[in-house]
């Protein structure tokens, strides 16, 4: 794939999850699980930090370059539906493995440059916060 193809949302979606492991992981989070499917939702990454279990979605965009960064701003794209679907989600992963600490909604945008192979993630913790 030359740099200046588009990925698909298939394609960027698979490379976001990969990148935001990684960047979770040097921020000190322990992946659990990865793409838990349910018939009702799925959870993109399942992790830990601090005996806090962290259920994290993640939003992935392929730019041609970082000058307009400001422009994209994929996290924002989780709207409070998708939220409280993971939330939803996130409940009966934690009935299912009997875990009764407590966990939280985070949400990892990340954005790829196709031209430079670089990314870049912010974290958004506790997104739901408030909110259910």
């Amino acid at each position: 794939m030359s740099a200046r193809e588009f990925l698909t949302r298939k394609q960027a979606g698979a490379l976001g999850e990969g990148v935001a492991a990684q960047y979770l992981l040097s921020k000190g989070f322990k992946i659990v699980e990865r793409n838990y499917l349910k018939p009702w939702g799925e959870i993109d990454l399942v992790c830990e930090k601090e005996n806090t279990v962290r259920f994290v979605e993640v939003k992935s965009v392929s730019v041609v370059d970082f000058s307009r960064e400001r422009l994209y701003e994929p996290e924002a794209l989780v709207d409070i539906r998708k939220l409280r679907k993971v939330a939803r989600t996130a409940c009966l992963y934690m009935e299912e493995k009997r875990d009764k600490r407590e966990f939280q909604i985070d949400v990892v945008g990340v954005l790829l440059n196709r031209e430079t192979k670089v990314a870049r993630c912010r974290l958004i913790e506790q997104a739901l916060e408030g909110n259910l």
